[in-house]
């Protein structure tokens, strides 16, 4: 008897991949804005890089990364049923905040705070990646619940 592939499936399907997608790069992103940090810190005067260096820049980005990450990876775990991409997720966000609301890391030590928030933009980008494996491996068929 041939598979049957519900159209709804598909489209359901493309969307999450897509969403994986996007907070893969954007999360991938953010590590790459912490890691250089440090460095633009000294360009901003000359390059006018205050914008994207501002508080309100960083806690808009990582209240995006964890709204983008929960929808996303929630999603993804009704489909395939592994937490492993979940704790890394969460892993990921922890050390964000941490970052983010842990008033030393913040404000006092530049290096560790940009350390810290590149660790965590790093394991969300993984975590949608890993997602986004998983999501892919995961066949509607027979066997299926969903």
């Amino acid at each position: 008897m041939p598979e049957v592939i519900h159209y709804e499936s598909v489209m359901s399907s493309r969307f999450q991949a897509l969403l994986d997608r996007f907070g893969a790069t954007g999360s991938l992103i953010c590590a790459l804005h912490c890691a250089l940090l440090p460095l633009a810190l000294a360009a901003i005067p000359s390059l006018g890089l205050s914008v994207w260096l501002g508080d309100g820049f960083e806690r808009s980005f990582v209240l995006f990364a964890t709204l983008m990450g929960a929808f996303s990876l929630v999603w993804g775990y009704r489909r395939h049923r592994k937490v492993r991409a979940l704790g890394v997720l969460l892993l990921g966000l922890a050390a964000l905040w941490a970052g983010l609301l842990y008033d030393p890391w913040h404000h006092g030590s530049v290096t560790m705070h940009a350390a810290v928030m590149t660790f965590g933009g790093t394991l969300i980008g993984l975590a949608h990646l890993l997602n986004l494996r998983l999501n892919h491996g995961h066949v509607h068929d027979a066997t299926c619940a969903h």
